[in-house]
C-alpha cells in the first residue's frame, strides 16, 4: 500500500497526470468550440450579431445580393419560361428574408399578413405581384410578358431595400 502511495506522490507521476489532463482539457474545449460552430443556435445568437454588428449591414446581404442578380439574369434570355422562374425565385427569395427576420406563417400569404404599410409601404404591390407568381405556379398557360416581369422584379427589389437587404 506505500508502494502505491509514493507511486501517486512522486513528482514524475504528478508531472504525467497534469500534462495528461492538460491534453484531455484542450481536447474538450476543442470539441466544444467545434460543435458550437455548427450549432444553428449559436450562429444566429453569436456570428450573425458580430457580423451586423462591424459590417454595417444585416447578415446575409451579400448571399442575398447574388441571389438577385441570378433572378435579373433569368430576364436577359428572351424566353417566358425564364421570366415565370425568375418571378418565382424572387417570390421565394422574400419569403426566405421574411422568415429570417422572424415573420411565422407556413406560406408567403399567411407571412404577409402581418406586414403592414408602416412596415412595407408596397405592400399591397406585393399581395399582386405574389398573386401574379401563384397564377404562374398554379395555371401553366398562364401567360408572362417581359414588361410584365420587369414591373413584378422592380416591386420586388423595392421591397428588399425597404427591408434593407440591398
Amino acid at each position: 500500500m506505500d508502494n502505491i502511495f509514493s507511486i501517486i506522490t512522486s513528482a514524475t507521476f504528478l508531472f504525467y497526470l497534469k500534462i495528461a489532463f492538460i491534453i484531455i482539457g484542450a481536447l474538450f474545449s476543442l470539441a466544444i468550440v467545434f460543435l458550437l460552430s455548427k450549432n444553428t443556435w449559436f450562429k444566429r445568437r453569436f456570428l450573425e450579431d458580430w457580423t451586423e454588428f462591424f459590417i454595417y449591414r444585416p447578415f446575409g446581404v451579400k448571399k442575398t445580393f447574388k441571389q438577385w442578380a441570378k433572378v435579373l439574369k433569368r430576364l436577359d434570355t428572351g424566353k417566358e419560361a425564364d421570366y415565370k422562374l425568375a418571378l418565382i425565385e424572387a417570390d421565394s427569395l422574400l419569403n426566405d428574408i421574411l422568415k429570417k427576420i422572424g415573420y411565422k406563417g407556413k406560406t408567403m400569404a399567411e407571412m404577409l399578413e402581418q406586414l403592414d404599410s408602416k412596415t412595407l409601404p408596397n405592400i399591397e404591390q406585393i399581395w399582386k405581384t405574389h398573386k401574379i407568381r401563384n397564377n404562374v405556379v398554379h395555371d401553366p398557360d398562364y401567360k408572362l410578358s417581359l414588361e410584365d416581369a420587369r414591373k413584378a422584379l422592380g416591386i420586388y427589389e423595392k421591397t428588399f431595400r425597404d427591408l434593407e437587404m440591398f
